[in-house]
């Protein structure tokens, strides 16, 4: 079997502030905008970054799971790690097994959605979807609209190759989400647990900044890592270490191989 990182989506007050600082930094265009989850009470931008996909969601109205999200965690931040699989009835099937509930779970036009409940996994939103043409990496994904291949923009980063899920209990919920996926854990930078995917990786740290659990941190394959920095500087997007932060997310560069 193989699990893919296909989508990261953040939560956002300001949709349209986001977007702007993604298009600004990394020279990334929306490629859909989905009427679909306004039923949610949300607005959205899909935004492809060569195959792979940043969502940003901001609520409509008030009450809504991304609204509470934004209280919670005090303010924008990640939301969902949305990975993509190839045999969705036994990854279902494995989910049952470990008794953990789902959050929202549907099959339309040759896409199966499974979005797992986070007071089940720990951390963060994780989802585990399916979509017919989906062997070819660069396939079809519904989330992301019939025709997002015509805003892919490369020159400068074309890929998700890590996210940072923190949490309280880091330890226990990365084994939490290695049982899920059923792929063990191996040992990252500074000991940290980590799950490699076929395409990324998914690491776990201690939630040191006061915000709980949740997606903390993005690593984006750099195509032209200096004209990223260059550019959050200018819109004063780098905190006091030199990370870029956008939407209350970490996003770091990895350059070269």
């Amino acid at each position: 079997m193989w699990l893919r990182l296909r989508q990261v989506a953040l939560v956002a007050s300001s949709l349209s502030r986001v977007v702007d600082d993604l298009n600004a930094v990394f020279g990334l265009e929306v490629g859909f905008r989905d009427p679909g989850v306004a039923r949610f009470g949300l607005e959205n931008a899909v935004i492809p970054v060569g195959s792979q996909f940043l969502e940003v969601v901001a609520p409509t109205r008030p009450g809504t799971a991304g609204g509470r999200l934004l209280e919670r965690r005090h303010g924008d931040g990640g939301y969902m790690v949305i990975t993509h699989c190839d045999d969705h009835p036994r990854r279902r099937e494995r989910v049952t097994q470990l008794g953990i509930r789902t959050v929202l779970e549907f099959e339309e036009q040759g896409y199966r959605c499974m979005q797992l409940h986070p007071k089940d996994t720990g951390g963060s939103f994780l989802e585990i979807d399916w979509q017919e043409g989906g062997e070819d990496p660069d396939g079809p994904w519904a989330p992301a609209g019939p025709d997002w291949k015509r805003a892919v923009r490369t020159d400068v980063v074309d890929g998700i190759s890590a996210v940072e899920v923190q949490a309280v209990e880091y330890a226990r919920v990365a084994s939490r989400w290695s049982e899920i996926v059923e792929i063990a854990l191996r040992r990252g930078d500074h000991d940290s647990p980590e799950i490699a995917l076929d395409n990324a990786t998914i690491r776990f740290a201690p939630a040191l900044d006061g915000r709980g659990d949740g997606l903390a941190g993005v690593e984006l394959l750099a195509v032209d890592a200096d004209s990223a920095m260059r550019s959050a500087r200018q819109r004063d997007l780098l905190d006091d270490r030199g990370v870029i932060m956008i939407g209350g997310t970490r996003f770091s560069l990895r350059t070269g191989g």
